[in-house]
């Protein structure tokens, strides 16, 4: 039987995926993540680990080179991939917010928005009707208004610490986020029993046991 891979997004959600996981009783070693190794062969659980970029995790599962990815649902709405999400994994909770300067809420109708999710901003703008010019960036995304590149920023936020750091007060929740378990869905029909063992084991974990 060939393993089962499974992407996982670098960084803070793959520390507590590890931790889930173990708690799960599938042995992942909890020191994968202080190598620099980016695939894992854990044959005893019939499992290979890889390591990726969050961004990249859905495309892995839709074509196939992964059976299984551990991702955050902000990079799941921004990249539309045809997969399936089968579990919320209840970690990495965040959510995606407008935020901007204070006294300035939605004062401009042709406001420019400031995001690292450009795909997601268009969508969501676009089904409220509202027209604006979307300005992709890739670092801190708290300077668009303050330098007056953007009116708005759409962002994920945590605890909101940043915004109120430099300044910034959310104008507005848009959804709730956390990390999430999705799968190919053509491993789904060919794997189903291996897949659906991992699962229940998470699903189980998750919902207390």
């Amino acid at each position: 039987m060939d393993n089962i891979r499974i992407a996982m997004a670098k960084g803070r959600l793959a520390k507590q995926a590890v931790k889930l996981f173990r708690a799960a009783d599938i042995n992942i070693p909890e020191d994968m993540l202080s190598s620099r190794k980016l695939i894992f062969s854990l044959p005893e659980e019939n499992l290979e680990i890889v390591l990726v970029k969050p961004a990249d995790v859905p495309i892995y599962v839709e074509y196939g080179t992964a059976d299984l990815g551990i991702v955050g649902k902000d990079t799941l709405l921004e990249e539309n991939r045809d997969l399936y999400e089968v579990l919320d994994l209840q970690f990495g909770k965040c959510r995606f917010a407008l935020a901007g300067l204070p006294g300035k809420k939605e004062s401009l109708l042709q406001r420019k928005v400031a995001t690292k999710y450009p795909d997601f901003t268009r969508r969501y703008f676009r089904s409220k009707g509202e027209p604006v010019e979307i300005i992709k960036l890739n670092g801190s995304i708290e300077l668009a208004p303050l330098t007056g590149l953007a009116d708005t920023i759409l962002d994920i936020v945590q605890t909101g610490r940043t915004l109120k750091e430099n300044g910034l007060v959310v104008y507005e929740n848009i959804r709730q986020l956390s990390a999430r378990l999705v799968v190919n869905k053509v491993s789904m029909k060919t794997s189903q029993v291996e897949i659906t063992k991992i699962i229940d084991a998470l699903e189980n974990e998750v919902e207390g046991g």
